[in-house]
Formats: C-alpha cells, structure tokens, sequence
C-alpha cells in the first residue's frame, strides 16, 4: 500500500471512530446538558413525615365488651359520645377473644393504655367503660398488671364482678371465670372489691337475663356520695350500653368522678 493510501485511510478511520463516540456520548443523558435535562426522569420526592398525634382533649376512654360480644357492642356509646365532642382517637373499642382468659384480655387492655400514654405525654390516665365480662379483664387490669395508676374511673354495666349461675353452661377458660366463686373472681374479691384510688360505679338491671342473681354486679367499698352502684329501670343486658339516661349518667361519672 502507497503512502498516500494509507494516510487516507487513517483519516477515514479516525472520522470514523470520531463519529461513533460522538454517537455514544449523544445516547447517554447527561441530565446537565439541555437535552438531558428534558429527558432526565427526577426521583419522586420522598413521602412526607406522618402527623404527629393527635393531642386529646377529654381522658381517653377504653370500652370492653363482654362474652359474645364485639367491638359493635359499643357503636351507639361511642357515637353519643362523638356527638359530645369526643374525638376519635379518643375513644377507644376492639374486640378481643372472650373465650381466652380474662388475664389474657387484661393483658391487652394494658398493652392498649401503655401504647396511649407513650404517645400522649399529655395523658396520664384513661377511664374504663366495661359491659358483663368485661368487668372482670378490666379489674384484672386494675388489681394486677399496674391499672391501679392509670385508670382514673371504672364503669361496669350488667357487670359479672361475682359472676352468674349462667356461666355452669360455658366451658371456655373466659366462661369458666365468670361462675361465681372462680378462682379468679375469688381473687378480684378477697379483701377489697374496688381497691386503689380508681373510681368505681356499676349499673345493674332487675330485668338483667344474663346476670343471675342481680345484685352479682355491686361491689363493696364504694366511696358513699360519689361511687354508686346503680340500680336501672327494667331493662335486658343488652340495653344497659344501649340506653340513652344510663349513657349520660356513665359519661357524667367518668368526666366529673361523681355516680349519680
């Protein structure tokens, strides 16, 4: 090959490799360049942080719904008192497994106040709102796993606090502890019935089906003139949460720490 050949041939070569470096930094955005900058897709912003909670207004209220029951037990409660200004997050239902133990459903009322009070710094305590079993996992609560400070009132309806004869025809653990004279309820019972510095009130009916004998909700040791336990109009089990004067004598105890 001449000289010149070659020389020519090395030029084409190199515009050649010129062309095709210009053609590979063209296909890679450069997102500084005009046209990168076009193309560039941008990372999405990042979520933002979640609100803070929210601060509440009234002490929290735990509602615990008895055996057979469900966190629907309390939907008209908690929207009488939604229509007091409560706020949601104040209000506090769920259901939980009535035929485990009572220990075990007071286990979780204290796992639910606990989580309360470490995001609120501004609540110390909560009242409790109880119907039928529920009375006894709320004492557990109160008399054993340290409630006893973080429970300002206690308010149980159709409450078993000395169980009921109806209990012989249940066989789960839950349903066991409310005979009367179980081991548990012994336990709640032995020296003082409303013990510590929480308040307590009960609401029994005469008509109650669910809670033989009927006197089986009143504890002793009640502070005369400001706990009670309160004897309604004849009405069943169910309509002690469900009652329009007992909810506005429940909601009056809890706020103002005087039964009616």
């Amino acid at each position: 090959m001449r000289f010149a050949e070659f020389r020519s041939l090395r030029v084409f070569s190199l515009a050649a490799l010129a062309a095709l470096a210009a053609c590979n930094v063209d296909s890679v955005t450069d997102p500084l360049s005009p046209s990168g900058a076009a193309n560039f897709k941008k990372r999405p912003p990042p979520p933002p942080p979640p609100p803070p909670p929210t601060t509440y207004i009234h002490t929290p209220i735990i509602f615990v719904h008895g055996y057979n029951g469900s966190s629907s037990t309390w939907t008209t409660m908690v929207s009488r008192f939604k229509q007091a200004g409560y706020l949601d997050p104040e209000l506090i239902n769920f259901t939980y497994d009535y035929t485990k133990s009572n220990r075990t459903t007071a286990q979780l009322i204290k796992t639910k106040v606990d989580s309360i009070l470490a995001l609120h710094p501004e609540v110390s305590q909560v009242n409790v709102i109880t119907h039928s079993m529920g009375t006894i996992s709320a004492r557990y609560y109160i008399d054993s796993l340290g409630g006893a400070t973080t429970v300002h009132a206690f308010a149980g309806l159709g409450a078993t606090n000395h169980g009921t004869t109806l209990a012989a025809f249940l066989f789960t653990t839950g349903g066991i502890e409310m005979r009367p004279n179980s081991t548990l309820l012994n336990h709640l019972n032995a020296t003082d019935e409303s013990p510590f510095s929480v308040l307590y009130s009960t609401w029994r009916s005469p008509c109650d089906e669910a809670v033989s004998p009927h006197d089986s909700p009143i504890l002793a040791g009640l502070i005369p003139g400001i706990e009670d336990n309160v004897l309604t109009a004849c009405m069943s089990h169910s309509q002690l949460h469900e009652d329009a004067t007992i909810f506005d004598q429940v909601r009056s105890f809890i706020e103002t720490g005087v039964a009616p």
